[in-house]
């Protein structure tokens, strides 16, 4: 029984080694995607309701990694109408400041008008806001290729794509709402198609689909990404309709001093 066993470890340890050298390799490249950001892109948030209604806000974001920190500047546009059952906040236009640092003290400000200041925003209200019901602020920072758990789940389908499936956990320093989030990544662009993320209090899954995936100026994006709660009905929409994946951004693109001008 030993024999058998010492056997089955030597075969077995190949196969390991293969997987861990193959998520390795994707979550590096994944991290180097966030490590070379330099874009900017318009678009806008369609929040589609239950009813089948449709609420759309025009959206602008620029994103530059600098030295250890990921910078976006999210600038969020008011309903062209806004229902009394719109998501919180949505009948104000939004400008949000969000960093990223792989250590896991990650931060997010923002200003409505009217504001002298912005706000730092506690880590329990990023799911709040105007990005609807489904889309939080964290969920634009991808944050979870730099926590400390991350194993391969190995291989998975998902539509007409093979993909690795890779299951990452935070550790105690990182500050998110997510208890988990499983990544079906393409090996052969280095790219999510479909995302699971569960929420820590709620136990919640948000289902992110990425379609319209292109390759522009060396660098993958998607057109459009749909984000659901698993079992409840509506959804929210990011669609990308134009910009730079080299933008040539600076630190002066992202000052804080320009939340608060609207």
């Amino acid at each position: 029984m030993r024999a058998l066993r010492a056997a089955s470890i030597a075969m077995l340890a190949p196969l390991l080694c293969a997987q861990t050298a193959n998520l390795n390799d994707l979550l590096a490249s994944m991290r180097t995607r966030v490590e070379t950001a330099d874009f900017r892109a318009t678009g806008h948030l369609v929040w589609v309701q239950p009813n089948g209604a449709r609420l759309s806000y025009p959206i602008t974001i620029k994103a530059h990694w600098f030295s250890g920190v990921l910078r976006e500047y999210v600038e969020v546009g008011a309903a062209t109408k806004s229902p009394g059952n719109a998501p919180p906040g949505s009948r104000l236009a939004t400008h949000a400041l969000l960093e990223m640092r792989p250590n896991g003290q990650s931060s997010i400000s923002i200003a409505h008008p009217g504001d002298k200041s912005p706000t730092a925003l506690p880590v329990e209200k990023w799911s709040e806001g105007s990005l609807g019901p489904e889309f939080s602020y964290e969920d634009l920072l991808e944050q979870q290729y730099f926590w400390p758990g991350q194993t391969s789940e190995g291989k998975a389908r998902f539509g007409a794509r093979d993909c690795i499936l890779v299951k990452s956990t935070p550790g105690p320093a990182d500050r998110t709402h997510y208890a988990q989030v499983m990544t079906w990544l393409d090996p052969s662009i280095g790219f999510p198609v479909y995302i699971e993320k569960t929420v820590k209090e709620s136990g919640a899954v948000k289902e992110f689909t990425y379609f319209g995936i292109r390759h522009e100026q060396g660098v993958w994006s998607a057109h459009q990404i749909e984000v659901k709660v698993r079992g409840q009905s509506g959804s929210t929409l990011l669609i990308l309709d134009r910009g730079s994946a080299k933008a040539n951004l600076t630190l002066a693109d992202f000052n804080p001093a320009e939340l608060t001008k609207f």
